[in-house]
C-alpha cells in the first residue's frame, strides 16, 4: 500500500515536465510568429527618388520572405531555449545543480504528500470501525485476542495497551482496595505512552514538508542571484545590453525562482493541513484512553466491592 503513491508519482513526474515544455513551446512560437519580421535591421525610409512604373520592386536586401519563416526557421531554436528543458539545458552547472536539487524536493514533496492522505484516510476508515465494534457491546476479551496480534493502526495499539495493563492486576487473584488506585494510574500511563509512540509515528514525514517549505525558496534565489551574476557577465564580454544578451540569463534565473515556489508552496500547505489533521486524531485517540480508561475504573470499582 505504501508503495503505490511512489508509483504514481514515479509515473506522473516525467508526464508532467514533458508536458510542460510541450505546452509553453507553443506559447513561444506563437509569439515568434506574431511579431514583425525585419531581419534584425531597423526600418529604412521611404524611397524618395521617382520610380520607373516600369520597373519592377526588388526585395530589399536582408529581408525574408514571408514564406521563409516556420517552424523549422532559425527562430525554432531561440524558441527552444526559453522552455524549461531548454533553459537547463543551457544553464551552468551551478544553476543545474539548483535546478535539479529543487526539482528533487518538488518530487518528493508529492510523494509525502500522497503518502500522508492515503495514511490519514486508512486511519480513519480504521478508526471508525474499531470504535463502531467497540461500542457495540462485544466482549472486550474478543476484542483484545483479535488486536492483540494486529494492532495496526494506533486506537487499536491503545486499546490493546490499556487492556493487557489492566489484565496484569489480575493476574494473582483480584487486588485489594489498597491497590486499586495504582492500577488505575498504570492503566493511564500505558495509554499515554501509546498515544506518545503512535503521534511520534504519524509525525514521520511532516518535517521533510516543513524544511522544504521553508528552504526552497532561499534556495530558488540562490539560483536566481547566479543567473543574474551570468548575465553582468554576458554584458561584460560583449560589451552589449540588447535583449539577446541579457534575456537568456534572466530567463534561467527566474526558472530557478519559479521552481523554488513550485516546491514551496505545496509543501507549506500540505504541512498546514497534516498538522490540523495530526492534532485532530490525537484529540479523538485522547478523547478515547479517557473513555476507555472511565470504563475501567467503574469495571475495578465494581469488582472491588
Amino acid at each position: 500500500m505504501r508503495f503505490l503513491p511512489l508509483f504514481a508519482v514515479a509515473l506522473l513526474a516525467p508526464v508532467f515536465l514533458v508536458s510542460m515544455d510541450a505546452a509553453i513551446t507553443p506559447a513561444f512560437a506563437q509569439l515568434e510568429r506574431a511579431a514583425p519580421q525585419t531581419g534584425g535591421r531597423a526600418p529604412s525610409a521611404a524611397p524618395t527618388a521617382a520610380v520607373d512604373s516600369g520597373q519592377s520592386l526588388a526585395a530589399p536586401d536582408g529581408t525574408k520572405d514571408a514564406g521563409d519563416a516556420g517552424p523549422g526557421g532559425p527562430g525554432a531554436d531561440e524558441i527552444r531555449l526559453f522552455t524549461p528543458l531548454g533553459l537547463f539545458e543551457r544553464a551552468d552547472i551551478i544553476v543545474k545543480c539548483v535546478l535539479g536539487l529543487l526539482l528533487l524536493a518538488s518530487f518528493w514533496v508529492w510523494v509525502r504528500i500522497i503518502d500522508k492522505w492515503f495514511t490519514f484516510a486508512t486511519l480513519k476508515r480504521k478508526a471508525n470501525r474499531f470504535e463502531k465494534n467497540f461500542w457495540s457491546g462485544r466482549p472486550l476479551d474478543d476484542l483484545y485476542q483479535h488486536y492483540s496480534t494486529r494492532a495496526d493502526h494506533p486506537i487499536a495499539a491503545l486499546f490493546v495497551a490499556g487492556l493487557r495493563e489492566w489484565k496484569r492486576a489480575f493476574e494473582n487473584g483480584a487486588p485489594k482496595d489498597a491497590a486499586i488506585p495504582g492500577i488505575k494510574d498504570r492503566v493511564e500511563k500505558a495509554m499515554n505512552v501509546s498515544i506518545a509512540r503512535e503521534t511520534d509515528k504519524l509525525e514521520s514525514g511532516l518535517g521533510y514538508l516543513a524544511t522544504v517549505g521553508s528552504t526552497a525558496p532561499f534556495v530558488g534565489l540562490f539560483g536566481t542571484v547566479w543567473g543574474i551574476m551570468n548575465s553582468f557577465q554576458s554584458i561584460a564580454a560583449r560589451q552589449d545590453t540588447t535583449l539577446s544578451v541579457v534575456a537568456p540569463g534572466i530567463a534561467e534565473a527566474l526558472f530557478a525562482t519559479a521552481l523554488g515556489l513550485l516546491a514551496a508552496i505545496p509543501a507549506v500547505i500540505a504541512y498546514n493541513r497534516f498538522v490540523n489533521e495530526l492534532g485532530r486524531y490525537t484529540n479523538r485517540l485522547e478523547n478515547f484512553a479517557d473513555e476507555f480508561s472511565a470504563y475501567l475504573s467503574r469495571q475495578l470499582d465494581e469488582r472491588s466491592r
